[in-house]
C-alpha cells in the first residue's frame, strides 16, 4: 500500500488536491480534494501531474467557496464522478443537479474509497458547514487543513499523528494590516472563521509535530498579504528546521507530488 498527494494550485484563485491511494495488486485511488478551477485549467494542470480527468475516481468538496468548489457539478456530472460534500455545503452551493452521484457526509463519519480513507471533521470557517480532512491507507496519514480562523481542540485532534499535512498559512498579520484591503476584509480575513495567519499555522505545527511528520506544505498563501519566505520562516521556526525543508504550494503550479 502506498499514499501521495500533489496540490495542483492553492490560493484564492483556485484550490485542489489530487491523493492517491494504492492496494498491493489493485488499481489506484485517486482523490480529489476541492475542484477550485475550471476544467481546462483542471485538465492542464492534471496533465502536469500525468493524470487525466478520467483518472480522478472521487471527489470531496470541504466547502461553497468558489475558490474551492470551481467546476465540480460540471465534472461530477460529465464523468459521473461521485462526490462528497456536507449538507450545508451543498445546500450553499445551490442543491444542484448532481446526476445521482452526491453523497453527503458529516463530521466523523469516514468514507471508505478502497485504497483511500477519508475522516472529515469540522472547522470555524466562515461556511455553512465546512468540512477538512485527513486521508489514511491504513498505515500513513496525510492532513489537509484549509480555510479556518483559528485551531479548536477537534481541529487539533485530527490532526495527530499525520505523517504529512496541507497547511493553510494564508497571511502575515502585519501585511494584511497594511494592505489595500478594506477594513472590513481586513476583519474578516484575520477574525476567528477567517484565515490562518502565519502564526497561528505555526502553533498547529507545533502542536501537531512528531518525529513521524515527514512533510509539512503551506498552502492558500494570500498573494498581496503574505511572502513564502515569510510562512516558511514562521514553520520552520515552530518544528526546529531548515527554511529550505518547508514546502509551499503555490497558486500555479501547487507542489510536487510526494509519498506520505
Amino acid at each position: 500500500m502506498a499514499l501521495r498527494f500533489k496540490s495542483l494550485g492553492s490560493g484564492s484563485s483556485g484550490n485542489a488536491t489530487v491523493v492517491e491511494g494504492r492496494r498491493a495488486q489493485c488499481a489506484p485511488v485517486r482523490l480529489l480534494v476541492d475542484c477550485g478551477l475550471g476544467i481546462k485549467a483542471l485538465e492542464k494542470r492534471l496533465a502536469q501531474a500525468q493524470l487525466a480527468l478520467t483518472d480522478i475516481n472521487a471527489v470531496f468538496i470541504t466547502h461553497e467557496h468558489g475558490d474551492h468548489v470551481g467546476c465540480t457539478p460540471t465534472l461530477v456530472r460529465r464523468l459521473k464522478i461521485p462526490v462528497w460534500m456536507s449538507q450545508g455545503t451543498f445546500a450553499a452551493i445551490g442543491s444542484p443537479d448532481l446526476a445521482g452521484m452526491l453523497h453527503l457526509v458529516r463530521d466523523g463519519e469516514r468514507i471508505d474509497l478502497g485504497g483511500v480513507e477519508l475522516s472529515p471533521f469540522t472547522v470555524p470557517h466562515d461556511a455553512r458547514e465546512p468540512l477538512q480532512l485527513t486521508c489514511t491507507d491504513g498505515h500513513t496519514k496525510l492532513g489537509i487543513l484549509t480555510d479556518l480562523g483559528h485551531a479548536t481542540a477537534h481541529v487539533l485532534s485530527q490532526l495527530s499523528s499525520c505523517n504529512a499535512l496541507l497547511l493553510e498559512c494564508n497571511h502575515d498579520a502585519q501585511l494584511l494590516e497594511q494592505s489595500s484591503y478594506p477594513a472590513f476584509l481586513k476583519r474578516r480575513v484575520g477574525g476567528l472563521h477567517g484565515h490562518l495567519s502565519n502564526a497561528a499555522a505555526a502553533e498547529i505545527a507545533q502542536a501537531v509535530h512528531h518525529a513521524g511528520l515527514k512533510h509539512l506544505v503551506t498552502a492558500h498563501l494570500s498573494l498581496e498579504n503574505n511572502r513564502p519566505e515569510l510562512a516558511r520562516q514562521a514553520i520552520s521556526a515552530a518544528l526546529g528546521c531548515r527554511h529550505d525543508e518547508i514546502m509551499v504550494a503555490d497558486a500555479l503550479q501547487g507542489s510536487p507530488w510526494l509519498v506520505v
